[in-house]
């Protein structure tokens, strides 16, 4: 953006970042593919010493001498999550976030997010940008994949526990690759998400013909061609985590989780596929976690690695979808085998997305031009 060594970067409000596209989830599903082939080649890195590290999380003590300091209240955090991408991308950065689920109550969202985008040469700054919208298409857009890959061409009822932000961009990337679904099937905890969500999907896929309102997990579950676990809620209670029972699962089922999940026995049984965004970042929690891991982290990968670990279940059944879409390992297989796709969410799919956006935005003269320096005063 500018001639070295002064350097330009973009600032995109959230308003900015939809005028460049961040809310295009066909785009954004199409972007976190061919990220997953990058993961599979190895042309990337995140944190951590196995370079797949989720990110870094600032934790609060129970108690504290300084009245100021934070309680680790619900979804409490300070998080920073850096990576770099590869292929056609080649750039770095940074989403940083803070995160307390009483931000609700001031009427903002649970998590306020930033995004830094970098030069992957110089390091210099190319864009610093809303990221909420950032995460939530990219978070979205990872079962899109899997359901693109993995749920059966002919599906058409969507089950989906916790009508939220996540639900609405899980949803989206659905449709985006299932061009057959018609109903819809949804289990909310209050009534504002609950009809925030109906009218958004009322509004934005009239086909969808069957929009049902159903009072439990079962109901969820029994019948639907798709199933989606997005709903928030605290950790460290395995019990109260919302359970999929294998009786409820209908053959061919695809079962995207990206939220809390626990699973019984019969879900557990080597014929149901267990497929993850990235072995590699769950191996990463793993041994940063105290065990049992799915305490703390309750996504369903993560009961995988305990299962591993207390030999209950052998590594070589975990599948990775960076394999299937590169091509080296098989997509679904046939109509009714069940597929479970655990999604953590990585810092590359933020690069990614964000790379497309910012290159949408300086392509269409989006976003306000800051100055970082004309010369350092330090060289």
């Amino acid at each position: 953006m500018s001639e070295l060594p002064k350097i330009d970067f973009l600032y995109l409000s959230e308003q900015d970042m939809v005028k460049a596209g961040v809310t295009d989830m066909a785009a954004c599903v199409d972007t976190m593919e061919e990220m997953f082939v990058l993961l599979h080649t190895g042309d990337y890195r995140m944190a951590g010493a196995n370079n797949d590290s989720h990110g870094a999380l600032i934790v609060f003590p129970e108690n504290s001498p300084f009245p100021n300091m934070p309680k680790p209240t619900a979804d409490r955090r300070f998080m920073a999550m850096p990576a770099y991408l590869g292929g056609k991308f080649c750039t770095a950065g940074m989403k940083w976030y803070g995160s307390n689920i009483a931000n609700r109550e001031k009427g903002l969202p649970r998590s306020i997010l930033m995004f830094t985008l970098n030069d992957a040469d110089t390091g210099a700054p190319l864009a610093y940008m809303s990221a909420n919208l950032l995460s939530a298409y990219r978070t979205g857009a990872v079962p899109g994949v899997g359901a693109r890959h993995l749920a059966r061409k002919d599906s058409k009822v969507v089950g989906i526990q916790g009508p939220g932000v996540m639900a609405k961009t899980s949803l989206a990337a659905f449709m985006a690759t299932c061009e057959r679904i018609d109903t819809i099937k949804v289990k909310g905890r209050g009534k504002a998400s609950l009809d925030s969500f109906l009218t958004w999907v009322k509004e934005t896929y009239p086909q969808i013909t069957t929009i049902e309102v159903v009072d439990d997990l079962e109901q969820v579950v029994r019948g639907s061609d798709i199933v989606t676990y997005c709903g928030s809620g605290e950790t460290g209670d395995v019990s109260k985590y919302p359970v999929v029972r294998r009786e409820w699962v209908k053959p061919g089922a695809f079962l995207s989780m990206p939220a809390s999940c626990e699973i019984d026995a019969g879900m557990e049984q080597a014929d149901v596929r267990k497929v993850m965004d990235n072995i590699g970042l769950y191996e990463a929690w793993f041994e940063e976690l105290p065990k049992p891991a799915h305490v703390h982290v309750p996504v369903i990968g993560v009961r995988f690695m305990d299962m591993i670990h207390d030999g209950r279940m052998s590594r070589d059944e975990l599948e990775d979808l960076g394999a299937i879409c590169a091509g080296n390992a098989p997509g679904r297989r046939n109509d009714e085998e069940i597929i479970i796709l655990s999604v953590g969410g990585m810092p590359v799919e933020d690069v990614a997305w964000g790379t497309v956006v910012y290159r949408n935005a300086v392509e269409k003269g989006i976003g306000v031009k800051l100055n970082l320096w004309d010369v350092p005063v330090l060289r």
